[in-house]
């Protein structure tokens, strides 16, 4: 796996790692993948980071999903958009985290003529979803198997999260969506509010000191 750049985004955590596609006249080759590689210094924040499961989703235009999380076993995620556009959302619920209650957004789009692919890192202590402005599949390595009984959501929808973070662009984007035809399961929609995740015990499960990240 050819590593190009890692970036930091809004919330400190969260990181991209795009690499790289090598292109001729037949179409493209890439490693996406490399265990060793996830354990070198050039993606320390992956180190020793296990991923035990691999999901694909896709999803139509309008389509808004999450804001998922997991305990018991704490689940990462690894995503990629392989075709199509993904704007991918991240809330932190670390609790004493400078940025608890706040969520930010990164568009991710795919074509075949990219000369470079893409992975967002969502680790554990971040509800997560994502919005997709057309037909899109995705796929994303978990550091976590699923685990019923162990999982909760906030509604993407709900009136007190805080989007001072995101990129207002892209904000804009996702209000739009809203508005118009948006697709979003009831079990989303009916998520619920950050308020009342912080007053649930479960939501202690959640603490930036035993969280955070480098």
């Amino acid at each position: 796996m050819k590593v190009v750049s890692v970036e930091q985004l809004a919330i400190p955590g969260v990181r991209t790692v795009r690499f790289a596609r090598f292109t001729d006249h037949r179409g493209y080759f890439t490693e996406h993948f490399r265990e060793t590689d996830f354990d070198g210094p050039l993606v320390p924040f992956l180190n020793g980071v296990r991923f035990v499961q691999a999901n694909e989703s896709f999803s139509r235009a309008g389509v808004m999903r999450g804001l998922h999380f997991q305990w018991n076993p704490y689940m990462g995620k690894l995503i990629r958009t392989l075709h199509g556009r993904m704007i991918d959302l991240f809330l932190d619920i670390r609790k004493g985290s400078p940025a608890w209650g706040m969520v930010a957004a990164h568009h991710m789009p795919a074509t075949p003529e990219d000369p470079e692919g893409e992975w967002i890192w969502v680790p554990p202590g971040f509800a997560h979803g994502n919005v997709f402005t057309e037909e899109t599949t995705i796929e994303y390595f978990c550091s976590g198997e699923y685990s019923p009984g162990c999982e909760a959501g906030i509604s993407p929808l709900a009136e007190d999260l805080d989007w001072s973070l995101c990129d207002a662009g892209l904000r804009q984007e996702i209000d739009g969506i809203v508005s118009a035809n948006l697709l979003i399961s009831d079990k989303d929609r009916d998520g619920l509010s950050l308020a009342a995740w912080d007053a649930d015990p479960r939501s202690n499960t959640f603490l930036y000191d035993q969280l955070r990240e480098g």
